[in-house]
């Protein structure tokens, strides 16, 4: 599991009107690149609502089985059936709570858009989800957030290696979106600790890479 993100230097993935074009051409290259390798590609169902993304290796030379599979944690099934992560560019699983609607879970099945999987009672149980997409043959995965999915998977111990393209602009604002937010930890001695992998510079960009301990 790899939490891959871009942030200015300030931490910030998106400014208080979600607006999150922060790293430059060659970032995106890279995480291209790096979801060709991966089996899968998760975010939350925040980061759909407001980018409404593609998910794909569109950006690189690649065909549609390059593609991961997209995985999206929606505990009340709210996806819209006609947003782009439903296309049939590559495959969908929509992870819901067992209080998602019927009717919304079957709107999103309909005509094959996605595959619903049921992970815990009133919001996705991360951990089953894990199980689930590992007894799928999800072996690599990479979580592209947003900020509360981020600090959800850290908490549960599931993210393996932290990847960041650290761009040269401060963006400002209590209200804009940080790498992590949820609820934190109340003291630094509960933080979430790494090991220095490595960096680079890409661009103008500086990109670093940890392994979560």
């Amino acid at each position: 599991m790899i939490l891959n993100a871009a942030m200015t230097l300030d931490g910030k993935i998106a400014t208080r009107t979600g607006s999150s074009e922060i790293s430059g051409q060659e970032d995106l290259l890279r995480v291209h690149k790096l979801r060709k390798e991966m089996d899968a590609i998760m975010v939350g169902i925040n980061t759909v609502m407001v980018d409404d993304p593609r998910l794909t290796v569109h950006k690189i030379s690649a065909n549609s089985n390059d593609n991961p599979i997209r995985v999206v944690v929606d505990s009340k099934a709210r996806t819209p059936p006609e947003y782009r992560i439903l296309n049939q560019e590559a495959p969908t699983i929509i992870a819901v709570s067992s209080e998602a609607p019927s009717d919304k879970i079957k709107a999103l099945e309909e005509d094959g858009k996605s595959e619903v999987i049921i992970c815990g009672d009133k919001q996705v149980d991360l951990n089953c989800l894990m199980d689930e997409l590992g007894n799928k043959g999800i072996k690599t995965l990479m979580l592209e957030g947003g900020s509360t999915l981020n600090y959800s998977m850290l908490s549960a111990g599931l993210v393996n290696e932290v990847r960041v393209c650290i761009a040269p602009m401060i963006a400002g604002g209590n209200r804009a979106k940080t790498l992590v937010d949820g609820d934190g930890v109340d003291y630094m001695k509960e933080a979430f600790r790494l090991k220095f992998k490595k960096s680079y510079n890409l661009g103008a960009d500086l990109i670093v890479e940890y392994n979560v301990l």
